[in-house]
Protein backbone atom coordinates (compact mmCIF):
# COMPACT_ATOMS: atom_id res chain seq x y z
CA UNK A 1 0.00 0.00 0.00
CA UNK A 2 1.40 3.77 -1.08
CA UNK A 3 2.26 6.35 1.65
CA UNK A 4 0.59 9.79 0.78
CA UNK A 5 3.34 12.87 0.64
CA UNK A 6 2.48 15.05 4.04
CA UNK A 7 1.65 18.29 3.42
CA UNK A 8 5.21 19.05 4.44
CA UNK A 9 6.55 17.05 1.93
CA UNK A 10 4.43 18.61 -0.96
CA UNK A 11 4.23 21.16 -3.54
CA UNK A 12 0.97 23.50 -3.53
CA UNK A 13 -1.89 21.68 -5.44
CA UNK A 14 -0.72 18.26 -4.24
CA UNK A 15 2.28 17.54 -6.40
CA UNK A 16 5.77 16.14 -4.39
CA UNK A 17 8.17 19.03 -3.59
CA UNK A 18 11.67 18.93 -6.17
CA UNK A 19 14.90 18.82 -4.21
CA UNK A 20 15.36 22.27 -4.72
CA UNK A 21 11.80 23.39 -2.96
CA UNK A 22 12.54 20.64 -0.21
CA UNK A 23 15.75 22.19 0.56
CA UNK A 24 14.28 26.04 0.39
CA UNK A 25 11.51 24.46 2.66
CA UNK A 26 13.76 23.18 5.09
CA UNK A 27 15.45 27.03 5.78
CA UNK A 28 14.66 29.31 8.30
CA UNK A 29 13.87 32.48 6.94
CA UNK A 30 16.35 35.40 7.42
CA UNK A 31 13.12 37.39 9.01
CA UNK A 32 12.71 34.51 11.76
CA UNK A 33 16.45 34.41 12.88
CA UNK A 34 16.23 38.40 13.23
CA UNK A 35 13.23 38.01 15.51
CA UNK A 36 14.87 35.64 17.48
CA UNK A 37 18.08 37.31 17.73
CA UNK A 38 16.15 41.11 18.33
CA UNK A 39 14.39 38.91 21.21
CA UNK A 40 17.15 37.38 22.82
CA UNK A 41 19.66 40.20 22.62
CA UNK A 42 16.97 42.81 24.30
CA UNK A 43 16.01 40.50 27.21
CA UNK A 44 20.11 40.28 27.38
CA UNK A 45 20.51 43.88 27.36
CA UNK A 46 17.74 44.84 29.87
CA UNK A 47 19.03 42.52 32.58
CA UNK A 48 22.54 44.34 31.55
CA UNK A 49 20.92 48.12 31.71
CA UNK A 50 19.07 47.28 35.01
CA UNK A 51 22.25 46.24 37.01
CA UNK A 52 24.32 49.28 35.76
CA UNK A 53 20.85 51.82 36.34
CA UNK A 54 21.27 50.07 40.36
CA UNK A 55 25.04 50.25 40.22
CA UNK A 56 24.42 54.08 40.86
CA UNK A 57 20.77 54.79 42.80
CA UNK A 58 20.36 51.48 44.70
CA UNK A 59 23.99 49.36 45.61
CA UNK A 60 25.56 53.02 47.35
CA UNK A 61 22.54 53.32 50.02
CA UNK A 62 22.09 49.49 50.05
CA UNK A 63 24.52 48.02 49.67
CA UNK A 64 27.62 50.37 50.63
CA UNK A 65 26.09 52.65 53.22
CA UNK A 66 28.71 52.69 55.69
CA UNK A 67 30.99 54.43 52.45
CA UNK A 68 30.89 57.93 51.21
CA UNK A 69 28.69 58.14 48.23
CA UNK A 70 31.69 58.46 45.69
CA UNK A 71 33.41 55.37 47.25
CA UNK A 72 29.97 53.07 47.24
CA UNK A 73 29.38 53.89 44.01
CA UNK A 74 32.54 53.46 42.84
CA UNK A 75 32.83 49.76 44.80
CA UNK A 76 29.38 49.32 42.95
CA UNK A 77 31.38 49.78 39.52
CA UNK A 78 33.67 47.21 40.38
CA UNK A 79 30.82 44.90 41.30
CA UNK A 80 29.16 45.36 37.86
CA UNK A 81 32.24 44.74 36.18
CA UNK A 82 32.53 41.14 37.42
CA UNK A 83 29.98 39.49 34.79
CA UNK A 84 32.77 40.53 32.48
CA UNK A 85 35.39 38.84 33.75
CA UNK A 86 33.25 36.21 34.32
CA UNK A 87 32.08 36.18 30.93
CA UNK A 88 34.73 34.42 28.62
CA UNK A 89 34.85 31.51 31.18
CA UNK A 90 31.65 30.96 31.20
CA UNK A 91 31.48 30.49 26.86
CA UNK A 92 34.03 28.14 27.62
CA UNK A 93 32.09 26.60 29.87
CA UNK A 94 28.89 26.47 28.24
CA UNK A 95 30.51 25.96 24.89
CA UNK A 96 31.82 22.80 26.17
CA UNK A 97 28.02 21.34 27.95
CA UNK A 98 26.79 22.01 23.88
CA UNK A 99 29.59 19.26 22.57
CA UNK A 100 28.55 17.19 25.11
CA UNK A 101 24.67 17.33 25.69
CA UNK A 102 23.68 19.99 23.06
CA UNK A 103 22.56 23.91 21.87
CA UNK A 104 18.49 23.15 23.66
CA UNK A 105 20.63 22.39 27.15
CA UNK A 106 23.11 24.65 26.93
CA UNK A 107 20.54 27.50 26.01
CA UNK A 108 18.28 26.05 28.69
CA UNK A 109 21.11 26.18 31.35
CA UNK A 110 22.35 28.85 30.77
CA UNK A 111 19.26 31.00 30.54
CA UNK A 112 18.37 29.46 33.95
CA UNK A 113 21.34 30.60 35.69
CA UNK A 114 20.72 34.22 34.04
CA UNK A 115 17.14 34.42 35.50
CA UNK A 116 18.14 32.74 38.47
CA UNK A 117 20.86 35.21 39.30
CA UNK A 118 18.60 38.15 38.49
CA UNK A 119 15.94 37.34 40.60
CA UNK A 120 18.27 36.51 43.48
CA UNK A 121 19.42 39.86 43.24
CA UNK A 122 15.44 40.98 43.55
CA UNK A 123 15.78 39.45 47.00
CA UNK A 124 19.49 40.60 47.77
CA UNK A 125 19.20 41.35 51.59
CA UNK A 126 20.88 44.63 52.84
CA UNK A 127 24.06 46.06 54.65
CA UNK A 128 21.44 46.78 57.23
CA UNK A 129 20.47 42.61 57.57
CA UNK A 130 23.17 40.81 56.15
CA UNK A 131 26.51 43.21 56.63
CA UNK A 132 29.54 42.98 54.57
CA UNK A 133 27.49 39.28 53.56
CA UNK A 134 25.54 41.80 51.08
CA UNK A 135 28.41 42.85 49.38
CA UNK A 136 29.75 39.39 48.92
CA UNK A 137 26.36 37.91 47.85
CA UNK A 138 25.59 40.44 45.41
CA UNK A 139 29.63 39.68 43.87
CA UNK A 140 28.12 36.17 43.22
CA UNK A 141 24.75 36.79 41.95
CA UNK A 142 26.81 39.30 39.63
CA UNK A 143 29.40 36.74 38.60
CA UNK A 144 26.72 34.46 37.69
CA UNK A 145 24.93 36.63 35.38
CA UNK A 146 28.16 36.75 33.62
CA UNK A 147 28.77 33.30 33.45
CA UNK A 148 25.29 32.80 31.56
CA UNK A 149 25.62 35.53 29.36
CA UNK A 150 28.62 34.14 27.80
CA UNK A 151 26.94 30.59 27.65
CA UNK A 152 23.32 32.09 26.24
CA UNK A 153 25.54 32.72 22.80
CA UNK A 154 23.18 30.85 20.07
CA UNK A 155 24.70 31.67 16.88
CA UNK A 156 21.71 33.48 15.52
CA UNK A 157 23.81 36.74 14.83
CA UNK A 158 26.50 34.64 12.85
CA UNK A 159 23.90 32.34 10.83
CA UNK A 160 21.76 35.70 9.92
CA UNK A 161 25.02 37.36 8.58
CA UNK A 162 25.97 33.96 6.54
CA UNK A 163 22.32 33.92 5.26
CA UNK A 164 22.54 37.86 4.06
CA UNK A 165 22.59 38.66 0.56
CA UNK A 166 25.91 40.08 -0.31
CA UNK A 167 24.90 43.99 -0.36
CA UNK A 168 22.97 43.64 2.56
CA UNK A 169 25.28 42.47 4.95
CA UNK A 170 25.23 45.86 6.92
CA UNK A 171 21.58 45.64 7.04
CA UNK A 172 21.49 42.18 8.84
CA UNK A 173 24.56 43.14 11.03
CA UNK A 174 22.93 45.65 12.76
CA UNK A 175 19.75 43.91 13.36
CA UNK A 176 21.33 42.16 16.38
CA UNK A 177 22.47 45.44 18.04
CA UNK A 178 19.10 46.94 18.27
CA UNK A 179 18.53 44.57 21.20
CA UNK A 180 20.91 46.99 23.12
CA UNK A 181 18.77 50.93 22.59
CA UNK A 182 15.39 48.87 23.36
CA UNK A 183 16.79 46.76 26.51
CA UNK A 184 18.36 50.51 28.17
CA UNK A 185 14.87 52.43 27.00
CA UNK A 186 12.99 49.87 28.53
CA UNK A 187 14.97 49.42 31.76
CA UNK A 188 15.36 53.52 32.24
CA UNK A 189 11.85 53.91 31.67
CA UNK A 190 10.89 51.43 34.36
CA UNK A 191 13.62 53.04 36.80
CA UNK A 192 12.49 56.33 35.69
CA UNK A 193 8.60 55.55 36.53
CA UNK A 194 9.51 54.08 39.85
CA UNK A 195 11.81 56.67 41.32
CA UNK A 196 9.00 59.56 40.23
CA UNK A 197 6.10 57.66 41.59
CA UNK A 198 7.78 56.63 45.04
CA UNK A 199 9.21 58.70 48.11
CA UNK A 200 12.93 57.82 48.24
CA UNK A 201 12.81 56.17 51.22
CA UNK A 202 10.15 53.84 49.61
CA UNK A 203 12.59 53.27 46.94
CA UNK A 204 15.41 52.21 48.52
CA UNK A 205 13.53 50.07 50.53
CA UNK A 206 11.14 47.43 47.92
CA UNK A 207 10.84 49.77 45.07
CA UNK A 208 13.99 49.13 43.63
CA UNK A 209 13.60 45.21 43.94
CA UNK A 210 10.65 45.15 40.71
CA UNK A 211 12.66 45.90 37.95
CA UNK A 212 14.80 42.43 38.87
CA UNK A 213 11.65 40.62 39.01
CA UNK A 214 10.62 41.96 35.27
CA UNK A 215 14.23 40.97 34.36
CA UNK A 216 13.08 37.48 35.30
CA UNK A 217 9.81 37.44 33.72
CA UNK A 218 11.16 38.72 30.39
CA UNK A 219 14.18 36.06 30.30
CA UNK A 220 11.50 33.60 30.69
CA UNK A 221 9.80 34.90 27.57
CA UNK A 222 12.90 35.19 25.64
CA UNK A 223 13.75 31.56 26.64
CA UNK A 224 11.08 30.04 24.69
CA UNK A 225 11.10 32.27 22.17
CA UNK A 226 14.46 31.25 21.38
CA UNK A 227 14.09 27.72 22.14
CA UNK A 228 11.41 27.55 19.72
CA UNK A 229 14.10 28.36 16.90
CA UNK A 230 17.45 26.96 17.82
CA UNK A 231 16.04 23.56 18.71
CA UNK A 232 13.84 23.58 15.35
CA UNK A 233 15.51 20.62 12.77
CA UNK A 234 15.63 23.16 10.16
CA UNK A 235 17.62 25.33 12.27
CA UNK A 236 20.49 22.55 13.77
CA UNK A 237 20.61 21.98 9.51
CA UNK A 238 21.71 25.38 8.41
CA UNK A 239 24.03 25.32 11.18
CA UNK A 240 25.43 22.02 10.06
CA UNK A 241 25.65 23.44 6.67
CA UNK A 242 27.25 26.54 7.82
CA UNK A 243 29.84 24.25 10.21
CA UNK A 244 28.81 26.67 13.46
CA UNK A 245 29.71 23.99 15.65
CA UNK A 246 31.12 24.70 18.77
CA UNK A 247 35.30 23.95 19.04
CA UNK A 248 37.60 23.77 21.76
CA UNK A 249 38.23 27.12 22.95
CA UNK A 250 41.88 26.67 23.28
CA UNK A 251 41.98 25.46 19.83
CA UNK A 252 40.39 28.51 18.79
CA UNK A 253 42.90 30.69 20.40
CA UNK A 254 45.84 28.42 19.16
CA UNK A 255 44.82 28.98 15.06
CA UNK A 256 42.72 31.71 15.52
CA UNK A 257 44.25 33.99 18.49
CA UNK A 258 45.34 36.81 16.22
CA UNK A 259 41.65 37.17 14.52
CA UNK A 260 39.97 37.18 18.37
CA UNK A 261 42.54 39.76 18.94
CA UNK A 262 41.70 42.26 15.99
CA UNK A 263 38.21 41.65 16.18
CA UNK A 264 37.94 42.72 20.17
CA UNK A 265 40.04 45.76 19.73
CA UNK A 266 38.49 46.67 16.50
CA UNK A 267 35.08 47.18 18.28
CA UNK A 268 37.19 48.81 21.13
CA UNK A 269 35.88 52.99 20.34
CA UNK A 270 31.78 51.65 20.39
CA UNK A 271 32.51 49.57 23.50
CA UNK A 272 34.18 52.06 25.41
CA UNK A 273 31.64 55.02 24.21
CA UNK A 274 29.11 52.40 25.58
CA UNK A 275 29.11 52.98 29.39
CA UNK A 276 30.54 56.41 28.90
CA UNK A 277 27.11 57.58 27.63
CA UNK A 278 24.66 55.16 29.51
CA UNK A 279 26.20 54.26 33.14
CA UNK A 280 28.52 57.09 33.59
CA UNK A 281 26.91 60.34 33.03
CA UNK A 282 24.32 58.90 35.94
CA UNK A 283 26.58 58.82 38.14
CA UNK A 284 28.33 61.80 37.44
CA UNK A 285 25.01 64.04 37.33
CA UNK A 286 23.80 62.07 40.80
CA UNK A 287 27.22 63.26 42.30
CA UNK A 288 27.50 67.01 40.96
CA UNK A 289 24.36 67.91 40.23
CA UNK A 290 21.19 68.73 41.61
CA UNK A 291 19.22 67.21 37.69
CA UNK A 292 16.83 65.00 39.10
CA UNK A 293 17.16 61.17 38.41
CA UNK A 294 13.50 61.15 36.79
CA UNK A 295 14.52 63.73 34.13
CA UNK A 296 17.65 63.00 33.42
CA UNK A 297 16.82 58.66 32.61
CA UNK A 298 13.81 60.72 30.33
CA UNK A 299 16.68 62.23 28.57
CA UNK A 300 18.27 58.92 28.59
CA UNK A 301 15.36 57.41 27.02
CA UNK A 302 15.61 60.14 24.02
CA UNK A 303 19.03 59.21 23.59
CA UNK A 304 18.20 55.51 23.31
CA UNK A 305 15.43 56.21 20.72
CA UNK A 306 18.11 58.31 18.72
CA UNK A 307 20.37 55.21 18.91
CA UNK A 308 18.38 52.85 17.97
CA UNK A 309 17.35 55.20 14.85
CA UNK A 310 21.60 55.25 14.41
CA UNK A 311 21.63 51.61 14.35
CA UNK A 312 19.15 50.88 11.45
CA UNK A 313 21.16 54.34 9.58
CA UNK A 314 24.27 52.09 10.10
CA UNK A 315 23.22 48.97 8.06
CA UNK A 316 22.64 51.32 5.36
CA UNK A 317 26.07 53.32 5.47
CA UNK A 318 28.14 49.99 5.92
CA UNK A 319 26.28 48.71 2.70
CA UNK A 320 26.83 51.41 1.16
CA UNK A 321 30.99 52.35 1.83
CA UNK A 322 31.59 48.84 3.70
CA UNK A 323 31.48 48.02 7.13
CA UNK A 324 35.23 48.64 7.70
CA UNK A 325 35.53 52.08 6.34
CA UNK A 326 32.45 52.53 8.47
CA UNK A 327 33.92 52.18 11.62
CA UNK A 328 37.11 53.61 10.50
CA UNK A 329 35.34 56.76 10.31
CA UNK A 330 33.02 56.75 13.29
CA UNK A 331 35.95 55.98 15.58
CA UNK A 332 37.87 59.54 13.65
CA UNK A 333 33.93 61.01 15.15
CA UNK A 334 34.41 59.28 18.34
CA UNK A 335 37.82 60.54 18.79
CA UNK A 336 36.77 64.15 17.88
CA UNK A 337 33.87 63.81 20.38
CA UNK A 338 35.84 63.21 23.09
CA UNK A 339 37.59 66.06 22.75
CA UNK A 340 33.82 68.00 23.69
CA UNK A 341 33.27 65.32 26.86
CA UNK A 342 34.92 67.36 29.58
CA UNK A 343 33.10 70.38 28.18
CA UNK A 344 29.53 69.53 27.76
CA UNK A 345 29.90 67.51 31.08
CA UNK A 346 31.06 70.24 32.91
CA UNK A 347 28.25 72.86 31.42
CA UNK A 348 25.57 72.52 33.14
CA UNK A 349 22.10 70.22 32.38
CA UNK A 350 21.93 71.41 28.79
CA UNK A 351 25.63 70.58 28.45
CA UNK A 352 25.24 67.67 30.08
CA UNK A 353 22.27 66.09 27.83
CA UNK A 354 24.07 67.27 24.74
CA UNK A 355 26.62 65.17 25.66
CA UNK A 356 24.61 62.35 25.92
CA UNK A 357 22.33 63.27 23.04
CA UNK A 358 25.45 63.47 20.68
CA UNK A 359 27.14 60.28 21.71
CA UNK A 360 23.66 57.93 21.86
CA UNK A 361 23.88 59.20 18.40
CA UNK A 362 27.43 58.07 17.43
CA UNK A 363 27.24 54.78 19.57
CA UNK A 364 24.22 53.75 17.25
CA UNK A 365 26.22 54.25 14.36
CA UNK A 366 29.24 52.83 15.56
CA UNK A 367 27.62 49.71 17.81
CA UNK A 368 25.34 48.84 14.97
CA UNK A 369 28.31 47.45 13.04
CA UNK A 370 31.10 46.65 15.69
CA UNK A 371 30.10 42.98 15.88
CA UNK A 372 30.02 42.29 12.67
CA UNK A 373 32.82 44.00 11.24
CA UNK A 374 35.85 41.51 11.56
CA UNK A 375 34.49 38.38 12.42
CA UNK A 376 33.88 37.15 8.43
CA UNK A 377 37.86 36.73 9.15
CA UNK A 378 37.35 33.60 10.65
CA UNK A 379 36.91 30.22 8.74
CA UNK A 380 33.45 28.61 9.23
CA UNK A 381 34.60 26.52 11.84
CA UNK A 382 35.76 28.36 14.20
CA UNK A 383 33.14 31.51 13.59
CA UNK A 384 30.61 30.22 15.75
CA UNK A 385 33.15 30.42 19.16
CA UNK A 386 35.23 32.92 17.46
CA UNK A 387 32.06 35.62 17.27
CA UNK A 388 31.47 34.61 20.86
CA UNK A 389 34.29 35.24 22.55
CA UNK A 390 35.61 38.48 20.33
CA UNK A 391 32.46 39.71 21.83
CA UNK A 392 33.47 38.59 25.47
CA UNK A 393 36.85 40.20 24.97
CA UNK A 394 35.64 43.36 23.71
CA UNK A 395 33.54 43.91 26.66
CA UNK A 396 36.18 43.04 28.94
CA UNK A 397 38.61 45.46 27.12
CA UNK A 398 36.49 48.06 26.44
CA UNK A 399 33.35 48.21 28.31
CA UNK A 400 33.64 46.08 31.66
CA UNK A 401 35.57 49.19 33.72
CA UNK A 402 34.64 52.28 31.78
CA UNK A 403 32.29 53.55 34.51
CA UNK A 404 34.72 52.72 37.45
CA UNK A 405 37.93 54.05 35.38
CA UNK A 406 35.54 57.25 33.93
CA UNK A 407 33.84 57.93 37.71
CA UNK A 408 37.64 57.10 39.63
CA UNK A 409 39.65 59.78 37.55
CA UNK A 410 37.12 62.32 37.03
CA UNK A 411 36.64 62.58 40.61
CA UNK A 412 40.20 62.78 41.37
CA UNK A 413 41.71 64.61 38.50
CA UNK A 414 38.89 66.02 36.09
CA UNK A 415 36.86 65.04 33.42
CA UNK A 416 39.78 65.44 30.75
CA UNK A 417 40.61 61.54 31.96
CA UNK A 418 37.29 60.80 30.38
CA UNK A 419 38.65 62.36 27.02
CA UNK A 420 41.70 59.89 27.27
CA UNK A 421 39.48 56.96 28.05
CA UNK A 422 37.79 57.55 24.61
CA UNK A 423 40.45 59.24 22.67
CA UNK A 424 42.42 55.38 23.60
CA UNK A 425 39.17 53.40 22.43
CA UNK A 426 39.27 55.26 18.79
CA UNK A 427 42.75 54.31 18.13
CA UNK A 428 42.95 51.04 19.50
CA UNK A 429 40.01 50.54 16.90
CA UNK A 430 41.86 52.45 14.02
CA UNK A 431 44.69 50.36 14.80
CA UNK A 432 43.04 46.72 14.51
CA UNK A 433 41.23 47.98 11.31
CA UNK A 434 44.25 48.41 10.00
CA UNK A 435 45.73 45.15 10.84
CA UNK A 436 42.44 43.22 10.26
CA UNK A 437 42.83 45.01 6.37
CA UNK A 438 46.39 44.15 5.93
CA UNK A 439 45.91 40.50 6.91
CA UNK A 440 43.50 39.99 4.47
CA UNK A 441 45.44 41.34 2.07
CA UNK A 442 48.21 39.10 3.12
CA UNK A 443 45.36 36.28 3.34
Amino acid sequence: MSSLPSAADSAPYGRPRTAQEAAEHARVAPGEIAVGVVIGRASEYFDFFVFGIASVLVFPAVVFPHLPRLEGTLWSFAVFALAFVARPFGTALFMWIERRWGRGTKLTAALFLLGTSTVGLGFLPSYATLGLGAAVLLSLLRIGQGVALGGSWDGLPSLLAMNAPPQRRGWYAMLGQLGAPLGFLVASALFAFLTASLTPEDFLGWGWRYPFFVAFAINVVALFARLRLVVTHEYEQQLNERELEPVPVLELLRLQGSNVAIGAFAALASYALFHIVTVFPLSWVMLTAEQSVAGFLRVQMVGAVLAAGAIVASGRLADRFGRRRTLEALAVLIAVFSGFAPTLLGGGELGQDLFMLVGFVLLGLSYGQAAGAVTANFPARYRYVGAALTADLAWLIGAAFAPLVALGLSAHFGLGFVSLYLLSGAACTLAALYASRTLAARD
